[in-house]
């Protein structure tokens, strides 16, 4: 299913779950302007087709205490395919490590994240991120506040 084949209730669906995921469907339905089992099916087709990958609880990271942001700006020093799929694996086992990004910039990916305080992150960076397979420089810029996170 590719996203032309989108509908306006299809679009409606996704929309109201990306800010309610534990709405009823009977409530989904109402919400949308159909019927509870028309909705049910496309929610069920949505979900075989990959536009919702799943539901969670969306956790506070203040209230649990991982207040200290960096984003880490990381060079290798080997760009081919072995090297690349070597530290996409390593990076996912790395928890604190809450999101990575392969760049088109004059580094090779940036990495957010998330820890308790500058000691953590000191830990993180020194005993995780600088082992990562391939790494050749890092460079750290600590987030004093986040002022958008969470969308889509």
């Amino acid at each position: 299913m590719d996203i032309a084949e989108l509908d306006r209730f299809d679009r409606l669906i996704l929309e109201t779950l990306a800010t309610d995921g534990r709405i009823s469907i009977t409530d989904l339905a109402a919400r949308i302007g159909l019927s509870k089992s028309p909705t049910q099916a496309r929610l069920r087709r949505l979900e075989r087709a990959g536009y919702i990958r799943g539901y969670r609880a969306v956790l506070d990271p203040i209230r649990l205490g991982l207040d200290h942001v960096a984003f880490v700006e990381v060079r290798l020093n080997d760009t081919r395919e072995s090297a690349l799929a070597a530290f996409n694996a390593a990076v996912a086992l790395i928890p604190e490590i809450e999101q990575c990004h392969m760049m088109a910039a004059g580094f090779d990916y940036l990495l957010k994240v998330r820890v308790r305080n500058m000691n953590a992150y000191r830990a993180v960076l020194a005993e995780k991120i600088s082992t990562l397979p391939h790494v050749a420089s890092t460079s750290t810029f600590v987030a004093m506040q986040a002022v958008k996170e969470g969308a889509l």
